[in-house]
């Protein structure tokens, strides 16, 4: 049995980046909702935020799709 190590790496690498950067981008998503209760509670509005949060979820939820697609397409 041959392991080849430069693939397994290559693949982890790739792994933990797109891990990192989707736990990232649902944690953008989340200090998004949580600056609209922040400024509602002040009494402003924070639809910038609202809206990053919104993209931000819908970003994770593509590229979840996309993993699933690429799972299912082989």
């Amino acid at each position: 049995m041959h392991i080849d190590w430069a693939a397994l790496g290559s693949v982890f690498g790739v792994s933990l980046v797109a891990t990192v950067g989707l736990v990232g981008l649902f944690t953008l998503g989340i200090v998004g909702l949580s600056k609209r209760e922040s400024a509602s509670a002040q009494g402003g509005s924070a639809t910038l935020a609202v809206t990053g949060a919104y993209v931000c979820f819908a970003a994770c939820a593509a590229a979840v799709a996309y993993g699933i697609f690429l799972i299912v397409g082989k």
